[in-house]
């Protein structure tokens, strides 16, 4: 195929291949002409020319011969166009050639495709000829077939396109001919002609105005007898022409007696059209005097298209102009008496004319029209209401036409309001229209389909509007109380009660358990009271049993109450033995039996309610019951037609209905329930089959009343109650017959088999009877059962009726699978292919291919290669019989199944299969649409079975078949039909999903757009769905190329984008939309437009992952996409002035293409939930942008990186977002409201820390605090988001006025007070779960708010926190953080009454399942018992952060009680008596109830913690640790804790889980914090107990853990499970520390194991822990605990010597030498009986310190300051008897020597230090090495004088080495301190500089020369007579002593001189200030 990629044909190459492959080169090479035209080719054009008329004599095919015209055109349009005329004529005469050959046809229409093109493409250069070959089209017409005709119209509509007005003279020919075709058989001719007549009337101003009347008429009989595609089609025509007679494009000369049509006019003619359709005068009166309708469904159905177009044209603004006449209009049709004869015409119309108001009212209006819309509908329906008045007189005709009217008129409001949702209630509340009461009225007309109707309608309202529920709920209840003497009032009001609990099943908040109990007395009462009145005995029965058939959809929580008085219900509505039937019989007469009747269908309809939705309610006696009820059903439905028949027909209904009921509850019900009675039960079925084997029309409300509470969005169309019954047996059939005996079975096998004439239900039974085997993995029978139920299936396989083969095929190969024989499988397939072989009918071929690939899908076993290739076979040459187009669409369908079921063993047949489809795609006429659909199927499971071997980057396929492939999807998209279409963007998406590379998006995205918003539904769906799938990876090049289009597209060609469209989606892919909002705008347009939920799914998918992918790239480009969606809404006058003064008169423009523009942006009138998706695409946007560039929460980095790249940051466009938040969260709409909250949410969360660059010290939010604070402050704002909102505005610090902040506060305030009086609200308008929700999430704000304002005081209140700081910098204290905390105070009473109820509820909820008795009989203080299951989310989402705060104010009170006065509750919250009663007896002791509320945080703490689920809630998490820590911080539970050594284990236990479960750093600091406070609490305990010993005397304090064993039992011990934890820590920070892990690969070995900062925290805190483990042992523990605690220390502090933690080491070291002194300094190394083994371990703990010292001192890169650190420590702070031994004394002095031959000055100085701490020590201790040292330090100093510090450390080293012998002189004895001032003053001395060389000196030299003297300052007068001795025995020292002292007095007073010379405003005379 690569050589037919040139601008000539290879010729050569073409020669050489096949016939069919030489078409497929063809085509490949036309179609790279095509992309190639745009290039010159006048060099080569005579070549191609001729090459091109070489195809198009060469017989070519429909897909070739439309390229091939187009490619001619284009090289005339490109190159030279003046031998065009040349090929014209050579079109001509082909066309007027006299050979009729069917060879020759194929040339002849392809000539007429190119005539057209070339005139489409010339236009007026063909000006000349164009007469002449009209004129051959025309005579042409008469003699050509079917696909003749159809190209030759196609032609004409090109010519027209082509020439425009230069074509007038030949219109009016061009009509006549196209009036023919427009009633053709065919029915693509008559598509053809339509698109004819719609091009014509472009120009020829006739057909719309003189000739309107007869074209109408025309287009009325082209509906009947027409397909889908024909009523698009004429519809299209008839509405265009219809609205340029209304509305001219241009102006018509005015001629005598004409007049411009009105519209009244032309709705009199649809009307025409409708009632008589196109039937000429005689025939409509004829049909008239036979009393029959002569209009067919087909002309009803098109004239309805045909109005949808004609408004649509107009456009929203003419149809909310005329809106009432429209109305008027259809309300006309569906009440006059011609369209409701029959209850099917009358269906009939009804939908018609809902459809109308549908796809009109829906989706051209806005909200705000739509509410006007509503208002003229209530209008219309209130006129109706007198003809339901029962006291007015009037007619019966009246009230039928009234029932349509006000049927018809409700049911487009109900939709309405719907649709509307919260946006319409307002228009529900205005008094002035009264909407409800009009509506309502409407519950007592005559009529039940308008009371039906009208419930309907309520059930709407209350969908839309939830809060409605309740209320119309009570109305209707109170109503039905009081007019229950009224039949109409009952049946109507209890219709709309029952449609209010169904609406319930679609309202998350439900409503109260109240309304249900109301509900069931009212039903209880309406049937106790129906035997009273003989006039309202059926209403009265029908209403109860409605009522209680909708109360079971409120759930078993509901029922369950009520299900005793249900079950006596039942009991008394069916006769209790076979003796009452009996006595039934002999008594009563027609209308007791239709009351009867009723009352069983009733109850058996409330018994399916209760399986269907109360399922978990059926026990084994309840089901027993049921039994035992429907045991004597069958006698009662055998009698059943005696009684018919003695009583008359006016009880068959009754009967039917009856039956009805009880075949579904039989169907439901397991067939073992009825076991014993099924024989009876399927003859009952079979005889129902006998007599109801037909079907009937469309279905309505009015058929089944017990419908109307279903789950439905849409109103419910049930079947007629004999054709549903029909249904329901065929169902119960197959249900029961698996479970019949064999004679059964035998029995009714050959019963079926008898009956023939009702051939398609029986096959309906026995396919659903072998389909319950199946799955049942039941047999069928033996021979005998097998014989009539094959019999059957065969004589349906070859029945006249398709959907009748369909089901036999399927039911042959469901029989195949139940008998799983393999001969009878052998035996049918054999049979088939002899019939398909032999055969020569249509009929019998199509049915056994379809059986063929039928019994291969359900049998695996066949799936052999050579059964594989033999039904292959078959349907390859059933498919390529182009004699019967019916044939070849049943076996190419076939063959497609074959293909999807064989998997990889189709792959030998792929390029046979592939080229047999391209062959019949290349070859099929355009007008036999079934075979291209069938091919579009097969080509689609091709491409699925060789999928998975087109990926990776090399395919094992033929290059043929993948091109064959790629040139069938082109070949199908070419083809018109949208099916086709769709199948062909299927095929390319799964190419595109296997293998991309094959895929050009350049020209895939192009078509896709093109069908973006076409008018067939399915060809939506594919092209949504292709797209979704693109933009999961190429997004950014899927936008690129759908705005390239438009750019690229000539302003002619534009059209393209929206011809396929409707007219109401025109607008959203037009060239000016997609350029200026992208194909994303477009998708949100088209999104608003949908109504279909998956396409609607699909569309913000792919949103989603074009969000996610080019959101960051496109940021400001998302973000205003997101803003104009959001504002193009008519409905707040507020936004539009918002966008005026934004974009100012940009928009202006399209005032002159929309005459009532609601919107100044690229959008218009948007709805409410496309408004709510775009603010979900902005908390995306913002949360996309929270894992990427850090600049986007940081003003100051983004404006510093804007500046040197080009890049986009979020925080950029916080005005923005603020400004759609806010116009969000003030909308009418309560969805969109809450999602304008949800995103004030994000934003305050996100952006609450970003500083503010201009003002430091203040954040970025502050300057937006009005627009955050005004939504919240609104009386709508929805009061759970709202007090979430409020709570993160207050949490997050931005509120900077006390003011402000007082507002918000005041909002909390008033959601405390009304959630407190909530519950004793009698009128609540939703279930008491929603009571809950409100309450938990105000407490829960609350909470927030009180752990902000305790966290900033205590932040505060520290010394030297960041605040403090802060507030002492500024000069003033931050008032609105210290207001906080007050304004909370005043509420903290209530709040914390309220919270620890709320806990106390959650601790209960939270019990297993086993523990449920225990819960409280009455429910908690915020939940009832009905809802727990509903409560228990509520709880779970708001326990951590009350627990948080109650513990905070436990710690405040310090665990106190303070009678703090009534908190003004609702109900008494007693939150410690756990749900028990309480009374003066049980009052409890405030220790008691401290107690209760300790062991209540802790429990919930602890069972949270333990939780296997707790996994994702690090938030709460870290709640419950912080409350924990605020418990501990206090003293009372502190020592409760303490006191309670298992409950400290068992803490400790918990805690170890949740460290070794949980990375979070944060997580794991807080645990070893708890951890610490525990071991604290215990160490308190254990020191009280021993200062209460020794106040007592005794003699040994054995308290402590070990007692006198030292022994710690895992589990019980706190020392141990401390220990644990604390190891577990250290291991996993330092595998180093395990002598298991130490070598392993886990371990890291030898290998620097980095701490980051939070990793040394962690270690720091676990030493401290394990430093106080000691002193809460006894001595005997003690020492059983010390060696693990000296190990850990030691090893943590080698590591950190060695330099093996990183650099963040010099952390890590305070915390292990403040261990290791707390060790050191431990009671028990003191105690008696535990002093000689501490002290032998602390001896082997120095060993172990000096051994590491020794070993480790020659690796590079060791500390040796720590080591020294610790080793004073050592020697400091343990007992003298550890440290003075040999040899450990000798070395640690052997370790300072070495240290003071250092030649690091650092390592130096902190030697000296250590030294100095040491001299300063103990006398046992210091006087060794001052005895050992002392000498060594004397000396380095007195070598300071030769070598002086050049530099700050040396420096430092000095001068701490002079503190050193400082403290040495004074550590030593009175006697012997001269001596050794003696010594230390000439170093002093020695020290000091002369004056010459002190200028010159550097500075530290300098320094340490004044250190000396203001040593020799300070030292000299403590011991002047050694001083003065000195001086005078060395008069050198005193010299340079004295001069020193000179030089430093001088400089002295040259410093004080300084400032007066410097001064230049000094006062020359100074007044002298001291007289002393």
């Amino acid at each position: 195929m690569e050589q037919a990629h040139s601008l000539l044909l290879n010729e050569e190459a073409c020669s050489q291949l096949r016939e069919h492959q030489r078409a497929e080169f063809v085509f490949e090479w036309l179609r790279f002409l095509k992309k190639l035209l745009p290039a010159d080719v006048k060099k080569n054009q005579k070549r191609l020319v001729e090459q091109l008329t070489t195809v198009l004599t060469g017989s070519p095919g429909p897909p070739t011969r439309l390229l091939l015209a187009q490619c001619l055109a284009l090289v005339y349009r490109v190159g030279d166009s003046l031998t065009s005329s040349l090929t014209v004529d050579r079109c001509n005469d082909i066309i007027r050639s006299k050979d009729d050959s069917p060879s020759f046809l194929p040339t002849r229409l392809a000539a007429v495709a190119c005539l057209g093109v070339l005139y489409e493409q010339l236009g007026r250069l063909l000006i000349n000829s164009f007469k002449e070959s009209v004129a051959n089209l025309l005579k042409a017409t008469k003699s050509a077939e079917s696909q003749g005709r159809c190209e030759i119209m196609l032609c004409i509509e090109k010519i027209l396109k082509g020439l425009g007005v230069s074509a007038m003279s030949c219109h009016r020919d061009i009509y006549k001919a196209a009036r023919t075709c427009l009633t053709d058989r065919s029915m693509a001719v008559r598509c053809a002609a339509a698109k004819c007549l719609l091009e014509l009337q472009r120009e020829a101003v006739f057909l719309w105005s003189t000739e309107l009347e007869n074209v109408a008429t025309l287009c009325f009989r082209a509906f009947e007898g027409s397909n889908y595609d024909v009523r698009v089609g004429i519809s299209k025509l008839l509405g265009t022409l219809l609205a340029s007679a209304l509305e001219p494009r241009q102006a018509i000369a005015p001629r005598p007696g004409s007049k411009r049509n009105s519209l009244k006019e032309v709705m009199e003619l649809l009307s025409s059209g409708f009632l008589r359709g196109g039937a000429g005068f005689l025939r409509a009166s004829g049909d008239m005097l036979k009393g029959i309708s002569s209009v067919s469904r087909d002309v009803r159905v098109g004239i309805t298209q045909t109005c949808v177009v004609f408004v649509s044209i107009l456009g929203g603004a003419w149809l909310e102009t005329h809106f009432s006449c429209l109305l008027s209009l259809l309300m006309e049709w569906v009440s006059h008496a011609r369209a409701t004869q029959y209850p099917a015409d009358a269906v009939s119309c009804h939908c018609c004319a809902s459809f109308i108001l549908r796809a009109t009212l829906g989706t051209l209006l806005g909200e705000k029209a739509q509410i006007a819309a509503a208002k003229e509908i209530c209008q219309l329906i209130s006129k109706q209401k007198r003809v339901g008045n029962m006291e007015a007189r009037v007619r019966p005709a009246d009230v039928a036409a009234s029932q349509h009217v006000l049927v018809c008129a409700l049911l487009e409001l109900g939709s309405l309001l719907q649709d509307l949702s919260s946006t319409a209630a307002p228009l529900l509340l205005d008094t002035s229209i009264g909407m409800l009461d009009t509506v309502i009225s409407v519950l007592l007309h005559p009529s039940a389909s308008a009371r039906l109707a009208a419930a309907w309608c309520l059930r709407c309202v209350a969908v839309g509007n939830p809060a409605q529920v309740a209320v119309l709920l009570d109305r209707c209840a109170e109503r039905l109380n009081a007019l229950k003497s009224c039949p109409e009032a009952v049946a109507g009001y209890s219709a709309a009660i029952a449609a209010l609990l169904g609406a319930v099943q679609l309202c998350p908040l439900g409503i109260s358990h109240s309304k249900g109990k109301v509900v069931m007395t009212l039903a209880e009462d309406l049937l106790r009271s129906a035997a009273q009145n003989s006039r309202i005995s059926v209403q009265r029965t029908q209403g109860g049993w409605l009522l209680l058939s909708a109360l079971f959809t409120l759930g078993p929580t509901v029922m369950e109450h009520h299900l005793p008085r249900l079950l006596l219900l039942w009991k008394c509505a069916f006769p209790l033995s076979v003796k009452d039937v009996e006595n039934e019989l002999r008594r009563g007469d027609s209308f007791t039996w239709q009351v009867t009747l009723e009352g069983r269908a009733g109850a058996l309809c409330a018994m399916k309610s209760l399986v269907v939705h109360c399922k978990d309610l059926l026990t084994d006696d309840d089901v027993d019951r049921q039994i035992f009820i429907t045991f004597c059903c069958p006698s009662t439905l055998f009698r059943l037609p005696s009684i018919i028949k003695s009583y008359g027909n006016q009880i068959k209904n009754a009967a039917t209905v009856f039956r009805l009921r009880v075949y579904e509850i039989l169907t439901m019900l397991e067939p073992k329930t009825y076991e014993g009675k099924q024989l009876d039960w399927t003859r009952s079925c079979a005889n129902d089959l006998f007599l109801h084997g037909g079907g009937s029309g469309g279905g309505t409300l009015e058929y089944d009343p017990f419908t109307i509470f279903e789950k439905a969005q849409e109103v419910p169309t049930p079947l007629p109650p004999a054709s549903a019954l029909t249904a329901a047996a065929v169902q119960l059939f197959g249900v029961i017959f698996p479970h019949l005996g064999i004679q059964q079975k035998y029995v009714h096998c050959h019963h079926i088999d008898s009956l023939q004439r009702a051939a398609f239900v029986y096959c309906c039974c026995l396919v659903g009877v072998l389909l319950c085997l199946a799955s049942s993995r039941r047999e069928l029978g033996s021979e005998e059962v097998q014989i009539p139920a094959l019999s059957l299936l065969l004589g349906a396989l070859e029945g006249s009726n398709p959907l009748l083969r369909c089901m036999a095929a399927e039911g042959l190969a469901r029989l195949v699978q139940v008998l799983n024989d393999p001969n009878f499988t052998v035996s049918i397939t054999l049979m088939s292919f002899d019939k398909l072989k032999t055969a020569r009918d249509a009929i019998t071929r199509t049915g056994h291919a379809l059986a063929l690939s039928a019994v291969y899908r359900y049998l695996s076993g066949i799936s052999s290669p050579q059964y594989l290739s033999a039904c292959v076979g078959v349907l390859f040459t059933l498919s390529q019989d182009s004699t019967s187009h019916e044939v070849q669409m049943w076996a190419l369908h076939a063959l497609s199944m074959v293909v999807d079921l064989a998997g990889p063993l189709y792959h030998s047949h792929l390029e046979a299969s592939f080229t047999l489809v391209l062959r019949l795609l290349l070859s099929t006429p355009h007008t036999h649409v079934e075979v291209q659909q069938s091919l579009g199927r097969c080509l689609n499971a091709l491409i699925t079975s060789m999928g998975p071997d087109l990926q990776g980057a090399h395919t094992y396929l033929p290059i043929n078949t993948l091109t064959s492939c790629l040139v069938g999807c082109a070949v199908m998209q070419d083809i018109q039909d949208c099916l086709v279409q769709a199948q062909a963007i299927s095929c390319l998406q799964q190419l595109h999903m296997f293998a991309p590379r094959f895929v050009n998006l350049a020209s895939l995205v192009p078509s896709l757009c093109i069908n973006l918003c076409s008018s067939y539904l399915s060809l939506r769906r594919a092209v949504v769905a292709c797209l979704r799938q693109l933009a999961q990876r190429e997004a950014v090049e899927v936008s690129e190329h759908a705005v390239a289009l438009v750019k690229e597209l000539p302003c002619r060609d534009n059209t393209q984008l929206g011809e396929s469209a409707s007219p109401p989606l025109h607008n959203i892919v037009s060239s000016q939309h997609v350029s200026e909002v992208g194909l994303e705008g477009a998708l949100f347009s088209l999104l608003d437009r949908e109504s279909d939920p998956r396409l609607c799914r699909d569309i913000q998918e792919t949103l989603v992952h074009m969000m996610s992918l080019a959101a960051e790239s496109s940021l400001a480009h998302w973000l205003k996409l997101c803003k104009d969606v959001l504002s193009a809404s008519a409905d707040t006058t507020h936004l539009t002035s918002v966008k005026q003064e934004e974009d100012g008169d940009r928009y202006d423009d399209s005032s002159a293409f929309h005459a009532k523009s609601e919107s100044s942006g690229p959008f218009n009138n948007l709805r409410w939930s496309t408004r709510v998706f775009s603010m979900e695409c902005v908390c995306r946007i913002i949360a996309q942008c929270e894992n990427r560039d850090l600049a986007h929460f940081n003003m100051a980095l983004a404006q510093e990186q804007r500046l040197h790249e080009s890049a986009d940051y979020v925080v950029l466009h916080l005005a923005d977002l603020i400004r759609m938040a806010f116009m969000a969260a003030t909308d009418h709409s309560d969805q969109l409201r809450l999602a304008g909250l949800q995103t004030l949410l994000v934003i305050i969360r996100k952006f609450s820390n970003v500083p503010e660059p201009e003002f430091p010290g203040h954040v970025i939010l502050e300057q937006y605090q009005a627009n955050v604070t005004a939504p919240l402050v609104s009386r709508d704002m929805n009061l759970c988001f709202g007090v979430q909102v409020c709570s993160a505005w207050i949490a997050s610090g931005v509120i900077s006025d006390l003011r402000d902040l007082r507002r918000v506060h005041q909002l909390l305030a008033s959601s405390l007070a009304k959630v407190q009086v909530g519950r004793d609200v009698t009128s609540q308008l939703y279930n008491e779960s929603t009571f809950t929700m409100e309450t938990l999430a105000v407490l829960k704000a609350w909470a927030e708010v009180y752990i902000t304002a305790v966290q900033g005081s205590r932040q505060r209140e520290s010394p030297g926190s960041h605040l403090q700081q802060q507030s002492d910098e500024a000069g003033t204290a931050d008032p609105a953080g210290a207001g906080l905390l007050k304004l909370v105070q005043t509420d903290l009473a209530t709040l914390s009454r309220l919270w620890l109820a709320a806990l106390q509820d959650h601790a209960l909820l939270t019990l297993p399942s086993q523990y449920s008795s225990q819960l409280p009989s009455t429910g908690g203080s915020f939940y009832t018992a009905e809802m727990v299951e509903q409560a228990r989310p509520h709880y779970y989402s708001a326990w951590a952060t009350i627990l948080h705060a109650t513990a905070l104010w436990l710690n405040s009170t310090g665990f106190i009680m303070v009678d703090e006065g009534p908190a003004n509750l609702s109900r008494p919250v007693t939150p410690t008596s756990m749900g028990q009663s309480t009374s003066l007896s049980s009052v409890k002791s405030p220790e008691d109830v401290n107690t209760d509320r300790l062991h209540l945080i802790l429990g919930i703490s602890v069972e949270f913690l333990c939780s296997p689920h707790s996994g994702d809630q690090m938030e709460n998490i870290s709640s419950c640790l912080q409350a924990l820590q605020a418990l501990l911080e206090v003293p009372w539970p502190r020592s409760k804790v303490g006191n309670d050594q298992a409950l400290s284990v068992e803490l400790l236990s918990v805690l170890h889980r949740l460290i070794v479960t949980r990375e979070s750093p944060s997580i794991q600091l807080a645990v070893l914090e708890l951890v610490r406070q525990i071991v604290c609490a215990a160490q308190e305990h254990v020191n009280e107990k021993r200062h209460s010993a020794e106040a007592e005397k005794e003699t040994v304090p054995e308290f402590g853990e070990g007692r006198d064993t030292g022994g710690l039992v895992p589990g019980k011990s706190l020392v141990f499970g401390a220990l644990e934890l604390c190891l577990c820590t250290l291991v996993r920070k330092l595998p180093q520390l395990s002598p298991k892990l130490a070598g392993s690969p886990t371990g890291r070995g030898g290998q620097t194991c980095f701490l980051s900062n939070t990793d040394c925290r962690l270690v720091t805190s676990a030493l401290a822990i394990l430093s106080e483990l000691p002193s809460i042992c006894s001595p005997e523990g003690s020492v059983s605990v010390l060696p693990t605690v000296l190990y850990l220390l030691l090893g943590v502090l080698r590591e950190a010597v060695k330099g093996s933690v990183g650099a963040e080491s010099g952390q890590l070291v305070p915390g292990i030498l403040q261990a290791l002194r707390t060790v050191l300094t431990s009671p028990m190394s003191r105690a008696e009986k535990s002093r000689g083994a501490w002290t032998e371990l602390l001896r082997c703990a120095l060993h172990t310190l000096l051994e590491s010292w020794h070993s480790d001192k020659m690796e590079p890169g060791v500390d040796e300051v720590t080591t020294l650190t610790s080793l004073t420590i050592f020697l400091l702070y343990a007992s003298a008897e550890v440290t003075t031994v040999e040899p450990l004394q000798t070395r640690c002095i052997q370790a300072f020597r070495d240290s003071l031959e250092s030649k690091d000055p650092v390592v130096l100085s902190r030697s000296y230090q250590l030294l100095v701490s040491l001299f300063q020590g103990p006398a046992l201790v210091a006087r060794p090495f001052i005895l050992a040292l002392g000498g060594r330090l004397v000396s380095q100093l007195e070598e300071v004088e030769k070598s002086r510090p050049q530099g700050p450390a040396e420096l430092q080293a000095v001068q701490d080495a002079i503190r050193a012998l400082e403290a040495l002189v004074f550590a030593a004895d009175e006697t012997h301190r001269p001596q050794l001032v003696a010594v230390l003053l000439p170093i002093l001395i020695s020290l000091l500089l002369d004056e010459n060389a002190l200028a010159s000196a550097p500075a530290a030299s300098r320094s340490l020369h004044e250190s000396a003297l203001r040593d020799l300052m300070r030292i000299g007068p403590q011991h002047s007579a050694v001083f003065k001795a000195l001086m005078a025995s060395a008069p050198h020292m005193k010299a340079r002593l004295e001069a020193a002292v000179k030089g430093n007095q001088e400089s002295v007073n040259t410093k004080a001189q300084a400032p007066r010379v410097i001064s230049k405003n000094t006062p020359s005379i100074q007044l002298k200030i001291n007289f002393l």
